[in-house]
């Protein structure tokens, strides 16, 4: 009877390119492989160039010396376990993405991914050549083990002939990015093919990559479908699982819980900002801080992913700054624990009235002097990033950036954007959460970090006298309503007109949404958290004229 298979899973947070420090992490899993005596530690999907590097695998350079980093890897397993790695591989003048068994000094075998996503955020096709015929499954210690890279476990091709030949159980390595449906996707397509009585084991990376976030979540599950939850989301860590050939089971003390709803969400957002903030090696970050909810929010998240101490909320006030925005901000700032300032911009706006006073002899007051105002606290923050090094965070949400309610250069300036896939009625319900609850893993305080007033008050840009957003939008609940009909479902216009909308009012926020495309192209990255992001997920043309009649 073979024996049971002790194997280390490695949920860990590579960073894409650093091929030196990937293959330190993957040298430190051997090493806590080696100390608890593991046969095998499992490492996810590409891990040594990092998922996903788009464009940079097409660079021959990046993967040979990802090659390079794993057979260096290799000769180091001659007396440590098996290790199985993803990288990037080249032979007979075809691009994989492969996982690499490594054994006994030598590289065991490689398996290539087949099912090559191409969709929503992947374009795989256009980088890699897919694996071809039969999948190998490897002999190890009397068991036969399959391997799946990711996509190919939700298609049952792969599956399948792995089970077809033989294969006791299957081990699949992951990039697979978070988005709020992806526990339900995972456990419902996965469960298609389970009939098939073979076991698997689910290894996922963790962390921030541009507009992706990765939440690990790694798990076993055995012949009967009953699942083992071996490591947490979106944390860094090891499990010891020991799969049983005998039963077809895995064994393991592992009891890790998920997080779901707006903790889910929450920790999403917070861990894509931090890793942004320090893959990217910025010191800190700098904010306007406006008195208004979506700042509020976004200093409360950089707060919980980077601490107090990198994070600097400006207010910028001008004259039409009411008394309480003055004050939210400042209670706020202080609830949170971060430096602080207030920079007047009311000179600088009168600087640009005299620049401009004789090309805009005879006309009235109308957006242009408005959006001078944004611009200008645009200017004003990129000098305090210049200076001290801080990356400045844009504060809009994904209602705004749709109907373009923003200012391009103004309040859209910025490198990063934690709100950009969170509608304006999502951006409450997660500043009342997080009044109520301390995210895992946070750096920020406890308690109301957000003042109860910034939350209930009419949300207002504050560039003229007694300026509301409903001034010029539906109600967010309507608008929003109409937004995930016309962005996130690809709805027509009468499937939308059924829920009760105003024709007028839908073909309105339709015009909006196209003709503000240019805008968003222009606009600073954000972590994917919904069905469809702009960015990634949904690439409209700028010049378009298609209207749903």
């Amino acid at each position: 009877m073979s024996k049971k298979l002790r194997i280390l899973v490695a949920q860990l947070n590579p960073v894409v390119g650093d091929i030196r420090g990937n293959l330190e992490l993957a040298r430190g899993a051997l090493a806590e492989g080696k100390a608890q005596g593991a046969d095998l530690v499992v490492l996810s999907e590409l891990f040594i160039l990092g998922y996903p590097a788009e464009d940079l695998v097409l660079k021959p350079a990046a993967v040979e010396d990802s090659m390079k980093a794993v057979n260096t890897l290799a000769a180091e397993t001659a007396d440590a376990p098996d290790m199985i790695i993803g990288a990037p591989w080249m032979e007979d003048g075809k691009r994989h993405n492969s996982a690499l068994w490594l054994s006994g000094g030598a590289i065991k075998g490689r398996y290539d991914k087949r099912e090559l996503p191409n969709y929503g955020v992947f374009d795989e096709k256009r980088i890699f050549d897919a694996g071809e015929g039969p999948p190998p499954v490897f002999e190890f210690h009397g068991v036969k083990i399959g391997i799946a890279i990711c996509e190919d476990i939700w298609y049952p091709r792969v599956p399948s002939e792995l089970h077809d030949a033989g294969a006791d159980m299957l081990i699949v390595p992951n990039g697979s990015p978070w988005r709020r449906t992806v526990q339900v996707e995972r456990h419902t397509t996965f469960s298609a093919w389970r009939k098939t009585g073979v076991p698997y084991l689910f290894v996922n990376q963790v962390g921030g990559q541009d507009e992706l976030v990765f939440d690990g979540s790694s798990y076993a599950v055995d012949h009967d479908g009953t699942e083992h939850q071996l490591l947490g989301d979106f944390v860094t860590g090891t499990a010891m699982v020991a799969y049983d050939p005998a039963t077809h089971c895995f064994e393991s003390g592992a009891k890790a819980e998920l997080t779901e709803g707006w903790h889910a969400e929450y920790r999403a957002a917070v861990l894509a900002l931090g890793d942004y903030v320090n893959k990217n090696r910025f010191p800190g970050v700098v904010l306007g801080m406006s008195g208004g909810i979506d700042s509020a929010l976004t200093a409360a998240m950089a707060v919980d992913a980077l601490g107090p101490d990198r994070v600097w909320c400006v207010m910028m006030p001008s004259k039409y700054t009411s008394s309480d925005s003055l004050e939210d901000a400042k209670a706020c700032a202080e609830a949170l624990g971060v430096k602080y300032d207030s920079i007047n911009i009311a000179p600088g706006v009168g600087a640009m009235g005299e620049m401009l006073a004789d090309q805009f002899a005879g006309t009235k007051p109308d957006t242009t002097e408005e959006n001078i105002q944004s611009r200008l606290r645009a200017v004003t923050l990129m000098a305090l990033s210049n200076k001290f090094g801080h990356m400045v965070v844009t504060t809009g949400n994904k209602s705004e950036m749709a109907v373009g309610y923003a200012t391009l250069y103004g309040d859209m300036c910025g490198g990063y954007n934690a709100l950009k896939d969170f509608y304006k009625t999502e951006v409450f319900e997660l500043a009342k959460w997080r009044n109520t609850m301390v995210p895992r893993g946070a750096l920020g305080p406890a308690g109301e970090v957000i003042p109860e007033r910034i939350i209930t008050k009419p949300p207002s840009a504050e560039l003229r006298e007694d300026q509301r957003d409903d001034d010029s939008l539906p109600p967010y609940d309507v608008l929003d309503d109409i937004l995930r009909g016309l962005v996130d479902e690809e709805e027509p216009i009468e499937a939308i007109l059924a829920r009760g909308h105003d024709r007028a009012v839908v073909k309105r926020i339709e015009h909006l949404l196209y003709i503000a495309e240019y805008k968003r192209r222009q606009a600073p990255p954000g972590v994917k958290v919904g069905g469809k992001n702009f960015g990634r997920d949904r690439r409209y043309p700028i010049t378009n004229r298609f209207r749903d009649d």
